[in-house]
């Protein structure tokens, strides 16, 4: 039986590879299509859900959470249960950002059909350039990574860290469109060390 320092050693390596690798090939223009997707929504009066089923449903509410504290409203979609009722947060025109790291998952085809049955936009975004979620997508962001990292290259390690840093890109792309000034950030967050303007701020 392995005491782990191996296994920890290999899986730092492959993370500073696959993560070098991934932060080098993101792709603007890809960024850019599904952050003006979503610039246009809100100008017409829309919102924006993010979604994902198993492991990337938590990538989807830290996602909601980050991009809605940098100027552009975001919500939480429950992956499952939005095709028991969840739907209903929906209106035609909204946009909602779908995370699947194969992009070709039963559960994960339901709720984008319902979601695009309820007239809104699917911004995809999975590992698998190809997949039916990529095609099926009205913009896609892709996170595919070469190995996960971990002794037996399943559990997602590093596809949740990949889909994790396409989703602060396009929160990125979205703040520099917003616009944000440091007082009116201060202002969405009163408690704890960042609701303090610094000197330089002020």
């Amino acid at each position: 039986m392995s005491d782990g320092k191996a296994e920890l050693r290999t899986f730092i390596d492959i993370s500073k590879k696959e993560s070098t690798e991934f932060l080098d090939n993101i792709s603007y223009d890809a960024v850019k299509k599904a952050g003006d997707i979503i610039i246009a929504a809100k100008k017409a009066g829309n919102r924006l859900h993010i979604s994902g089923i198993g492991k990337p449903a938590h990538i989807a509410g830290y996602a909601a959470s980050l991009i809605s504290s940098t100027g552009t409203p975001a919500y939480f979609l429950h992956g499952t249960e939005a095709v028991h009722g969840s739907c209903g947060q929906l209106v035609a025109g909204d946009v909602v950002i779908m995370i699947s790291n194969s992009g070709e998952t039963a559960e994960m085809k339901a709720t984008v059909a319902a979601i695009k049955n309820n007239g809104c936009k699917v911004i995809g975004i999975s590992g698998k350039s190809e997949s039916w979620l990529a095609k099926e997508s009205d913009a896609f962001l892709f996170a595919g990574i070469q190995e996960e990292g971990g002794p037996l290259n399943r559990a997602p390690r590093m596809s949740i860290i990949a889909e994790t840093f396409v989703l602060q890109a396009l929160s990125i792309y979205l703040q520099a469109e917003r616009g944000l000034d440091p007082k009116q950030y201060v202002k969405w967050h009163p408690g704890g060390a960042l609701g303090h303007l610094r000197e330089n701020e002020k």
